[in-house]
């Protein structure tokens, strides 16, 4: 059988060099990649069994970790192999469904984060009128159209990205394919594109991010307004949980995409990419579930069954 030529193919020199100190990093990050599929796998299930949690603030929020999850698919596999077997190349058909994945999935989680916004708003604001302004048709609308407007912002880099004429050094600085560090590497003139790129960025944090501190401002004269100590405790948490999640995501997209060229260094993308590709996503479903007594009452509801079901 013909081999492959392997000249096609892009390197990626990931996040580690084989010493003794990067060896010890990447059992710790490995050790945190699993547990973020463990605890968002958790999260997935507790939602999909407990029918308290059927509402569309848990359904959100199973998306949520659903994202999550196939971000830590997507990028740290392949991040593994290649330190661990040294076969570090990667085909422009894989990179380019890495590219497509991790934008989708990025960009469907700033509406995603908006989306739950909204819903907090109404259920702090709007108490009684709940039902009405967040039914579930709304929130499978909300839902679709984060997936649908991440899916189409991915696949159209991808393809442009993909599209470039790339010079003979093909080593990626960067432990996956992410496409502002593809770009470098095209041998033409990609000024436009990056523009263009540098305004779908704009668009798709800064827009979510509008809608959300306009929900949270409202959400906050409100609470302020509340004459119930209690009330207003219920909901600066379960409020502040989310406003966590959102300045753990934001302020690494931010960082990552929003930057002027001058000011970027390959060794900090990388690790702020290793923060919200591994780290945040292992962060959400513990803030979630730390700072939520309806997520820890379900947790023992469940742990209670399962006592139960063993074998006297």
């Amino acid at each position: 059988m013909e081999k492959k030529n392997a000249t096609s193919d892009f390197i990626l020199l990931g996040l580690f060099k084989h010493t003794r100190s990067h060896r010890f990093l990447f059992i710790v990050i490995l050790t945190i990649a699993i547990a973020s599929l463990m605890g968002n796998i958790l999260m997935i299930l507790l939602i999909h069994r407990d029918h308290r949690l059927h509402t569309p603030m848990y359904i959100l929020l199973s998306q949520l970790s659903l994202m999550d999850l196939m971000m830590v698919v997507t990028i740290v596999p392949k991040m593994a192999s290649g330190f661990l077997t040294g076969k570090k190349s990667i085909s422009p058909e894989a990179c380019g469904l890495q590219i497509f994945v991790s934008l989708t999935l990025g960009g469907g989680e700033c509406f995603l984060l908006a989306a739950m916004s909204y819903d907090r708003y109404v259920a702090v604001c709007h108490p009684l009128r709940y039902p009405i302004l967040m039914n579930w048709p709304l929130c499978l609308k909300m839902t679709m159209g984060s997936w649908s407007l991440g899916a189409a912002d991915g696949l159209m880099q991808a393809i442009v990205t993909l599209s470039f004429h790339f010079c003979r050094v093909r080593e990626i600085n960067h432990f996956f394919c992410e496409a502002p560090m593809l770009v470098r590497l095209a041998c033409a003139d990609t000024s436009f594109f990056e523009n263009i790129m540098y305004i779908c960025c704009v668009l798709m944090l800064l827009v979510p991010l509008f809608l959300i501190l306009t929900s949270y401002s409202l959400i906050l004269a409100a609470v302020i307004h509340m004459r119930s100590t209690e009330a207003r405790k219920k909901a600066f948490g379960t409020c502040s949980s989310h406003l966590a999640v959102v300045g753990l995501f934001y302020g690494a997209g931010i960082f990552i995409y929003m930057r002027p060229k001058s000011y970027r260094s390959a060794n900090h993308d990388k690790v702020v990419s290793a923060f919200y590709t591994i780290f945040t996503p292992m962060l959400n479903p513990l803030i979630y579930s730390l700072r939520n007594n309806e997520v820890k009452e379900a947790w023992i509801r469940w742990l209670g069954k399962c006592a139960n079901l063993k074998p006297q």
